[in-house]
């Protein structure tokens, strides 16, 4: 039990600090290639790869639906249409500040699914919990802003991007989630991510073609994609393939509060790597991200803590249960 929980805890640290990794690489890359169809372009590829995977490890009974296309529809789409376009997206929009404010956003997610579970359940968290919770918001504003919320918000060129790549990372919740829900009906890691990265993945070419229609977008040239082939491959292999799947496994044994918890590497990652890529990082970058890993780390002690006072008191109350149903058997 101890190595499996180890495994899951790799697992999800690679795809962290995969993701990392990802946004300094990917803002490199639309200096060539707009963010539609390089988010299309990788995942075309991830799909590809799973596809032929789910094949030969679980056959092709695998590709049944059983009933649940449209929630593989829905949380797919929330993976790989709201978060991978929207994201990248955000990110381009802004330049170069755009690389930790995506990666910072990131790191919200555990505070987001926090919010959320209480939205849902109406079932408000520990007041300890939401401090950490508004702590871990004040250090994203920090980063977001520069430490300049006033001029943040009256910049449209600004707030808009920011509010993307917000919504995107809530796609990612949502598909966590999704992910957790169809583990525990039985499915594979590697099922639900084959099915829903592939649906998802067609409604973002669709949006990417919709939107080329448009005008917005132009098809690339093949000396473009060319020029982008190094970003591509890594995106493929590292935050697509390998960080998708690792994930989705990592997440199935853990729980997704426990998984989330490693996304304090993405923004970590994305500092060291944008340090020595030269970047231009302030204070309120590092600032900003100590706020975040504080939170996050110092809530998974007090929810841990909690935890161990409680389950004492529900050993204890069975055992009187137990005992009161053997007295009246007696």
């Amino acid at each position: 039990m101890k190595n499996k929980i180890l495994f899951g805890a790799f697992l999800c640290f690679i795809a962290s600090v995969s993701w990392g990794a990802m946004f300094p690489v990917a803002s490199h890359a639309f200096q060539h290639i707009d963010p539609f169809y390089f988010t299309i372009f990788r995942y075309i590829s991830v799909t590809v790869i799973l596809v032929v995977l789910l094949f030969w490890k679980e056959g092709k009974q695998a590709f049944r639906l059983d009933g649940k296309g449209w929630s593989l529809w829905f949380f797919g789409t929330m993976a790989f249409t709201v978060y991978n376009l929207l994201i990248f997206w955000g990110e381009d929009l802004l330049g170069e500040p755009g690389v930790m404010v995506a990666s910072v956003m990131e790191a919200l997610m555990p505070m987001i699914s926090i919010v959320i579970v209480w939205l849902l359940s109406r079932n408000r968290p520990h007041g300890t919990t939401l401090f950490f919770v508004f702590t871990a918001f004040i250090g994203a504003l920090l980063v977001i802003s520069k430490g300049e919320l006033g001029t943040f918000l009256t910049a449209a060129n600004d707030i808009v991007p920011s509010i993307l790549i917000f919504i995107a990372v809530i796609g990612w919740v949502v598909y966590t989630m999704g992910g957790s829900k169809f583990g525990a009906e039985g499915w594979s890691a590697l099922r639900f991510s084959t099915l829903s990265c592939l649906l998802g993945t067609s409604t973002a070419t669709l949006i990417t073609i919709a939107i080329t229609f448009s005008g917005y977008v132009t098809v690339p040239t093949v000396e473009t994609v060319i020029t982008v082939s190094p970003h591509l491959a890594f995106m493929i292999i590292f935050p697509g393939f390998i960080a998708l799947l690792g994930w989705n496994v990592g997440v199935s044994i853990l729980s997704p509060l426990n998984a989330l918890l490693f996304i304090n590497f993405v923004p970590v990652t994305t500092l060291v790597i944008s340090f020595f890529m030269g970047s231009s990082l302030t204070a309120y970058d590092y600032i900003g991200t100590a706020f975040i890993v504080f939170s996050l780390i110092a809530n998974n002690v007090f929810v841990r803590l909690q935890q161990n006072k409680t389950a004492p008191k529900v050993v204890q109350k069975r055992l009187r249960g137990a005992l009161s149903l053997l007295q009246k058997h007696s």
